[in-house]
């Protein structure tokens, strides 16, 4: 496994459509590999391939509802994910690893079902509610080409940031994506 460099928001890169995921071999097998390393290595909750340079239909988020499990244990691969439903509406603060220091209010559904392949081919389907759900739908706009920029009502000043989190926001801010 290798950490891999996040693109950032000005790489053009991270507004092109990802192809289809057609091979689950070892080439996807290394990408889901050093995403998951990355992601861990950044602190953050999902990480769409397009973020390190690939563009292709694989994302990794991590499982917010199952803190019971150690952070490896948490996070979810999905290979050429697709929303299949949502329920209700979350408003809250989002970030994004691509957009360090950048937080806006993004309206999201608050129960998303995904389905995807895992690493094999296999398919399943997975539910995810509150910020796992919120990281659904950030990471799988990243593979249409979209940041969480496009999305949000305003974007937060240092000042409600720190009202909203504290003088750490990156350790407190516990509703937002990244």
């Amino acid at each position: 496994m290798a950490l891999r460099y996040i693109l950032k928001e000005d790489d053009k890169q991270l507004y092109k459509v990802s192809r289809e995921v057609k091979n689950f071999d070892g080439r996807l097998h290394t990408l889901l590999d050093d995403m998951r390393e990355t992601l861990l290595d950044a602190d953050g909750v999902g990480l769409a391939a397009p973020q390190v340079g690939v563009l292709r239909r694989a994302v990794i988020v991590v499982d917010t509802n199952r803190e019971e499990l150690s952070p490896e244990e948490q996070i979810i691969e999905l290979v050429n994910p697709v929303i299949v439903a949502v329920e209700g509406e979350q408003e809250g603060a989002e970030g994004c690893l691509s957009v360090p220091g950048v937080y806006g209010i993004v309206k999201r559904p608050e129960k998303v079902t995904v389905r995807a392949f895992d690493r094999f081919g296999n398919e399943f389907e997975v539910t995810g509610e509150g910020l796992t759900a919120r990281a659904f739908c950030h990471e799988i706009d990243h593979l249409d080409g979209h940041i969480f920029k496009e999305f949000a009502s305003r974007i937060l000043t240092p000042e409600e940031l720190d009202e909203m989190y504290g003088d750490d926001e990156d350790e407190n801010a516990e509703d937002s994506v990244e």
